[in-house]
């Protein structure tokens, strides 16, 4: 597994980061610790979860994924070799959709119960709360840090405008920052004038942003729920336009060029640009694919084409 730096934490993470939200509802726990045990054996250690993780599958009230990460922890042993995120601010069960300060300290200390851990490594604003004020949500997050509970902040769901805001009031106020940035992204790009809210997709805003500050961009719905190659399920209409007809014949190309799989290269094209991506998986034959990205070379001219597809 290769790793990068987080931001400008100094701290090496996982090229390929694991998303675990089915683990423990949809994703049972035999085939939830087979695909950990996969993950771990191939040299990853970047778990991704959150407060929420999955309330909407039936029989499900949230905080399912984070209790079955304790009990693989617990049972493997690893939790030192494990770096951790969580996230907080979507609604669940009676709590509400927000970042109040009290939200995120009784959120954190619930989903600390949950992993029976003493520390998260990486804690998310999971979505911007445009009602709080930043300073009393980086100001709780900043107490978190200092109390040991987080060693590091990120956000997600968040404009590269409001990134801006959160990083002066850390700076003026001398509290954590946030190091990277969890968003919506794919090959594909979303429609003009087209969102996928309550989610937000990255942009050139976004992109130029980070590329101009000490921050990594991490990538969530990488693959579109299998769009990409289930024909069955099929993109969503955000993303239905001729200029992504025109970038999904240019990865049909490539992947037949390259021989890797079109999964692949999608995945292969984001790390290329230091982008982490999160995968996902429910079988060992799907992570199985997702980690050989890891192994697939792209010319510079096949990146070339895979950047301008569709863009003339």
């Amino acid at each position: 597994m290769k790793t990068q730096q987080l931001g400008h934490t100094g701290v090496d993470v996982s090229s390929l980061c694991l998303g675990t939200m089915y683990f423990g509802s949809k994703n049972d726990k035999q085939t939830s610790y087979r695909i950990l045990d996969q993950y771990v054996d191939a040299g990853g250690s970047f778990l991704d979860t959150a407060n929420i993780y999955s309330h909407w599958i039936e029989g499900s009230v949230g905080g399912e994924s984070e209790t079955l990460l304790s009990e693989w922890m617990q049972e493997r042993g690893n939790r030192d070799k494990v770096f951790l995120a969580s996230k907080v601010g979507f609604g669940y069960g009676d709590i509400p959709k927000r970042l109040r300060a009290s939200d995120i300290e009784n959120e954190c200390n619930k989903s600390l119960k949950r992993l029976n851990v003493d520390t998260i490594d990486l804690y998310y604003g999971h979505v911007d709360d445009r009602e709080t004020p930043l300073e009393e949500t980086l100001e709780a997050f900043d107490r978190l840090v200092k109390a040991g509970k987080v060693r590091f902040i990120g956000a997600s769901n968040y404009l590269a405008w409001r990134l801006e805001q959160a990083r002066w009031v850390s700076q003026e106020n001398d509290w954590a920052q946030f190091c990277c940035v969890q968003q919506h992204y794919t090959y594909l790009k979303l429609r003009p004038g087209m969102d996928v809210e309550p989610q937000k997709m990255v942009n050139d805003d976004l992109l130029d942003y980070i590329a101009n500050r000490d921050m990594t961009l991490l990538a969530y719905s990488v693959l579109q729920s299998g769009a990409y190659t289930r024909p069955d399920r099929g993109f969503r209409a955000e993303l239905q336009m001729s200029d992504n007809d025109k970038r999904l014949e240019t990865l049909k190309t490539i992947a037949d060029e390259t021989g890797a799989t079109v999964n692949q290269i999608v995945l292969k094209w984001m790390l290329d640009r230091d982008v982490i991506p999160l995968i996902a998986a429910s079988t060992e034959e799907q992570l199985a694919e997702n980690i050989g990205a890891l192994d697939v070379e792209l010319s510079a001219e096949q990146m070339q084409r895979l950047n301008t597809a569709g863009t003339n």
